[in-house]
């Protein structure tokens, strides 16, 4: 390893790499403190060239490489346990912006605010809303299928992108950076990356879909009583296309923001069992106003909500969607976590939650279920949180009792174990046990066809 080491270092530009243990330490270590790794070097490639040259040579000598993007990942995908590590932190060039075609090619290091940024100065955007989206890059969140914020009117990082860049385990350069909308010259080869979190080949670029800005975003935040009220409403809240987010978070998890998050507030008067989030994507800020009171003043004649309060101006806008940004940080005062991120048919969530929660009680009893998320995509991020009192660590310790659990019921309701974070070294086994078994056996052909030293990310997914 040694010797194959030094030929990498000696073959690329010496700003190209580090084993600066200081510098490699933060990426190390992913913000939950679940995984920690070790690795001899770390190669940070300015050039889809210099990527390829460093993969060629892992290739040659048979070394295994971990990609990374931001670090922003929760499954340990991006964690190297002794392989190489190639970060990248410095492929981060906006190439273009074709507003005629509404395209823009990227690259992979490029973290998703710049291209936000880029977007907007085009009179554009870039739909994928993260609460990471200052830290974590396109690479990744092409690779993990990221879904955020609006998947239900834009759908996930799969349906935001034309084409990627990307180099193959023989460090070849696969080039599929297309902007065309028709293109049925066979496979669709830039789609075998979407979501195979570094395990067939590293994303170097992408070619993402843009979309006209609207001209105002009507934002609210609701108090309701149940889950249930909350699916009811998603249902009356539709407008023809307008309806961009709909986010539930619980009384628990607001009251972990507002009480341990500076500059958060409760926007209401009153406590509330769930509070649910959601933005109108409008013309005018009139048309934003008017459709609000009118949607919201028939929820209050069924019942269907408890409170409401309409964002009159941005600053009120980003107040509000700060509750739901802060969620992750604001559980980590709660202790202990065991968190899922999973996805069931919409119409299942509130018996989804009544089933997980009297189960979870059961397990450990007095534990307190936060379950959040994209409720408008069946998206549900059903987090456990331990006991008062209860020693951290042993709590901890039944992580897997209460995944096997949780993981029961969301497949008796035809659901996902995975909905947007990937699988990485946290849920491969779940997946061996649980997938079809036509599609692991699919999976591992692909992979052993384009990668048969298994060198890219080979701890991950399968």
């Amino acid at each position: 390893m040694s010797a194959s080491i030094g030929k990498l270092t000696r073959a690329l530009p010496a700003q190209s790499w580090t084993q600066d243990t200081d510098i490699i330490a933060p990426q190390l270590t992913e913000w939950r403190d679940k995984y920690q790794g070790h690795t001899p070097l770390m190669l940070t490639p300015r050039s889809t060239t210099e990527v390829s040259k460093a993969v060629k040579i892992c290739a040659a000598h048979n070394i295994k490489i971990v990609p990374q993007g931001g670090n922003t990942g929760l499954v340990g995908g991006q964690t190297p346990m002794g392989e190489v590590l190639l970060s990248t932190r410095k492929l981060t060039k906006i190439r273009d912006v074709n507003t005629v075609n509404n395209a823009m090619i990227v690259e992979a290091g490029a973290s998703l605010q710049s291209i936000h940024d880029a977007a907007d100065k085009a009179g554009r955007k870039f739909p994928l809303f993260l609460a990471s989206q200052g830290s974590c890059t396109i690479g990744g969140n092409l690779s993990t299928n990221a879904g955020g914020n609006h998947v239900l009117k834009y759908g996930t990082t799969k349906d935001l992108v034309f084409g990627v860049e990307a180099i193959l385990p023989n460090g070849d350069i696969y080039n599929g950076l297309t902007s065309l909308r028709k293109d049925n010259t066979g496979y669709d080869l830039s789609r075998l990356f979407l979501g195979a979190e570094g395990t067939l080949g590293i994303i170097t670029a992408a070619s993402l879909k843009l979309y006209p800005k609207a001209g105002h975003i009507q934002r609210v935040i609701i108090g309701v009583e149940t889950p249930a009220k909350a699916m009811e409403l998603l249902d009356h809240c539709r407008s023809g296309d307008a309806l961009s987010m709909f986010e539930v978070i619980p009384r628990i998890g607001l009251s972990a923001v507002v009480e341990n998050i500076a500059g958060q507030r409760d926007p209401f008067s009153a406590l509330h069992p769930w509070y649910v989030l959601i933005d109108w994507d409008v013309e005018s800020e009139s048309q934003g106003l008017t459709l609000a009171e009118k949607k919201l003043s028939t929820a209050f004649e069924r019942e269907l909500i408890r409170d409401a309060v309409i964002a009159q101006n941005e600053t009120q806008a980003a107040q509000i969607l700060s509750l739901r940004e802060n969620m992750s940080a604001g559980q980590k005062f709660l202790g202990g976590s065991i968190k899922f991120d999973i996805t069931v048919p919409l119409q299942t969530i509130p018996d989804f939650f009544k089933r997980a929660d009297k189960k979870m009680q059961r397990l450990i009893p007095e534990c307190r279920p936060v379950g959040f998320g994209h409720f408008g995509d069946g998206n549900i991020h059903y987090n456990i949180a331990q006991p008062l009192g209860m020693d951290k660590e042993i709590f901890l310790e039944r992580w897997q009792e209460v995944s096997e659990s949780v993981f029961d019921i969301v497949g008796e309701f035809g659901g996902s174990i995975s909905a947007e974070h990937g699988i990485g070294i946290m849920k491969k086994s779940d997946l061996a046990r649980r997938a079809d078994p036509v599609k692991l056996s699919l999976m591992k052909s692909i992979k052993a066809a384009l990668d048969p030293q298994n060198i890219m990310n080979p701890r991950v997914m399968l």
